[in-house]
């Protein structure tokens, strides 16, 4: 299903369907996602949406991983650096222009979580 001009919902399933009843959180967090991706001019590669409980605790996810309630991806952008996409992301949301959420600055792995929660948290692995 095309939710925007660039995101379908399967990008956010890998090993699991989205739940008939998370499917607007997906929707959601995808149309964030778009901003995210028109702000950069540049495509925004998922490598982690949606996650069953199961799943995320066999990947060692947080006990209230918002994975688990399709409010969250980790992205990254191919040629921008992941400390540059952890702070233009918070940027945006600090100026009102992405749902404030959950962002976690992963540099070793080369990927930035965000979330929708609605709730400002900050970390960094």
């Amino acid at each position: 299903m095309q939710v925007t001009k660039n995101f379908k919902l399967s990008e956010l399933e890998f090993s699991d369907k989205i739940p008939p009843e998370l499917i607007a959180h997906a929707v959601e967090l995808l149309q964030n996602l778009q901003i995210i991706r028109d702000h950069f001019q540049k495509p925004v590669t998922i490598i982690s949406g949606y996650r069953s409980p199961a799943r995320n605790e066999a990947v060692g996810g947080a006990k209230k991983s918002q994975h688990m309630e399709a409010k969250a991806a980790d992205i990254k952008i191919t040629g921008v650096p992941t400390e540059e996409i952890y702070n233009r992301i918070d940027k945006l949301m600090n100026t009102g222009k992405i749902k404030v959420g959950g962002l976690g600055f992963y540099p070793s792995q080369g990927f930035v979580h965000y979330d929708i929660r609605g709730v400002k948290a900050r970390w960094q692995s």
